[in-house]
């Protein structure tokens, strides 16, 4: 599993993580929007702390910087 998320894109997933969560807090956990919310902001906290997305690897994507 080679890491194809760079420290931008992580910082920017972290922060889309965090609104997702207190949205879904606003709304509530038990509404559907809530449950929805929170499995976004799983999944993109997950890939941000990893460093690897699987659809990245399905589209041939990543923005690590190119080691050389």
């Amino acid at each position: 599993m080679t890491a194809n998320v760079g420290s931008t894109d992580k910082i920017v997933r972290l922060v889309l993580a965090l609104v997702a969560l207190g949205v879904a807090l606003l709304t509530g956990l038990g509404s559907v929007l809530g449950i929805v919310l929170l499995v976004v902001a799983a999944v993109l906290a997950v890939t941000a702390f990893t460093g690897f997305c699987p659809l990245y690897r399905v589209f041939g994507l990543s923005t690590c910087p190119v080691r050389r």
